[in-house]
Parts: C-alpha cells; sequence; structure tokens
C-alpha cells in the first residue's frame, strides 16, 4: 500500500474533485509482485511444502530488514522502490497464507509439529528482520569508515 505521502503526490490539489488513482504506484506493486510470486513459485519447486514457505518467508523477512534499513536509514529512495520492492517483490515473494494452510494441514497428522512449525516460523521471520536490519547498518557503517 502507498503512502500518504506517495498517494499525496498524484493526487489534484485540495478543493478539486479528488480520488485519483496512483497509477505508477499500482504499477510498481503489481510488476513487484508478479516476479515475486514467481520466485516463491519457483522455490517450491525445488523444496515443496512447509520448508518452502518456511525458507521464502524467512529469505523475505531477512529482506525486508535490509530493504526497509537502507531507504529509510541510508539513502533517499526513488518514490516507487518501497512500493515495487518491499510491497510489490518481497510482498508477492513471502507468504503467510500459505504458512497458514500448511500449518493447519501438518495439525491434522502432527499437532505438537503444527506448533512448533508456526512458533518457530514467527521467531525465526523477526529474528531475520532484526539480523537484516543489525547486518545493513554494520555494512553501512564499515562502507563510511572505508570512505573516510
Amino acid at each position: 500500500m502507498a503512502s500518504p505521502t506517495e498517494v499525496r503526490t498524484v493526487r489534484e490539489p485540495a478543493g478539486k474533485a479528488a480520488s485519483a488513482i496512483p497509477w505508477d504506484v499500482l504499477a510498481a506493486v503489481a510488476g513487484g509482485g508478479a516476479i515475486g510470486s514467481v520466485l516463491r513459485w519457483s522455490t517450491s519447486l525445488v523444496w515443496p511444502g512447509p520448508v518452502s514457505t518456511f525458507l521464502v518467508n524467512v529469505l523475505g523477512c531477512l529482506a525486508i530488514g535490509v530493504l526497509m534499513c537502507v531507504i529509510t536509514e541510508l539513502v533517499t529512495p526513488h518514490h516507487l522502490l518501497r512500493p515495487l520492492l518491499g510491497v510489490g517483490v518481497l510482498g508477492g515473494f513471502t507468504t503467510f497464507s500459505t504458512y497458514v494452510t500448511d500449518a493447519l494441514r501438518l495439525a491434522l497428522s502432527a499437532p505438537l509439529a503444527a506448533l512448533g512449525y508456526l512458533l518457530a516460523t514467527v521467531l525465526c521471520c523477526l529474528f531475520a528482520v532484526f539480523v537484516g536490519v543489525i547486518a545493513t547498518r554494520a555494512v553501512a557503517r564499515g562502507l563510511r569508515r572505508e570512505a573516510a
């Protein structure tokens, strides 16, 4: 979803009939989502089932941590970068709906394993975001030292 700032930049000035659709943002999200979904589907061909879902969610969260650190702390990004990469590519790549479906299927035969899968995924995804942010900050500090 576009931030209020992004939406504001494509709407007409106050007083005019507004409700313009931010077509550039919509196109960025749609194109990125197509790419991310194909990447996720490709991963499921290599590792079918819950293993694939776990891997894409953890890797996607790691990438989200890196991306958000870069675009909020290190650079002034183009206004379409976050919708394209964050919402589109990484939103299409990660799949928490499949995560829940996998857990429900697993619960039918192995309830404790399903509970472990649910908890491990959430904890690993949160940790991956944290690692992405911390690692990106460390790399940025190192690059700044080298440049100085």
